[in-house]
This record gives C-alpha cells, structure tokens and sequence, in this order.
C-alpha cells in the first residue's frame, strides 16, 4: 500500500498477442506530449530501440495504427498518436478509473485483512 492507499495497475491481455499495461499507455501519452518516440522513451528511461519495439508491438496488435511517424533527418522526425491511438489510450485510462472508483470497497477489504507494520499481525 502507498500512502495514499493501494494502487491498481491495469494489465489487458489479449490474443494479439498483446499486452496493454501501464508502461505502453504511458509511452503512447508521452509521445503525444512531446511528438517524439525517442523523447518519450527518454522520459521513461529507456532506449529509443525499446520504445520503438513497443511502438511497433502496438501498432500491429491493431487494425489501424495507434502511433504514426516520420523519419529524422535535417528536419527531424515526430510522431504523433493516431485517432484510434487517442481512443485506445481514453478506454484504457476510463477502465482505470472505473475500476478505482468501483473498486474501492473491495481494495479496502483486502486492505484490512492484510499484515500492517508496527501491529504484529
């Protein structure tokens, strides 16, 4: 538990394969911050490879892209967040809502039946 209390951490797995958790929404929200796959990556602490692969990962696991970009170059490249990348990211952030909100009671349960430091128990 935190301070603030338990956290949840939202894992999709599908058939794709695919796996969208935590570390990919926020990829795909770094990126339409700063219009850049390797910023992104920066800002989380890996490698432009890395965040490039799970681009790539999210990209096939839909019909349509979720994130689209152009080479560097003199210019520079970009990215951006599709419009079905935009509505990927709005379902995954509304479940996690959902379930915060929905789920309080029962993460207060298992909360009270857990082992607290200081008490012995």
């Amino acid at each position: 538990m935190t301070k603030d209390g338990p956290r949840i951490k939202l894992r999709l797995e599908y058939d794709a394969p695919l796996v969208l958790g935590p570390g990919k929404a926020q990829l795909l929200r770094l990126i339409a911050q700063h219009g850049s796959i390797s910023a992104a990556g920066r800002r989380m602490g890996m490698s432009y490879k890395r965040a490039w692969s799970l681009v790539e990962e999210l990209n096939a696991a839909f019909a349509m892209p979720l994130v689209d970009s152009s080479r560097g170059g003199p210019g520079g490249g970009g990215a951006t967040v599709t419009p079905t990348g935009q509505a990927v990211l709005r379902h995954y952030e509304s479940l996690e809502r959902l379930l915060a909100a929905d789920g309080a009671t029962e993460l207060a349960a298992i909360g009270a039946l857990m082992k607290h430091k200081g008490d012995g128990t």
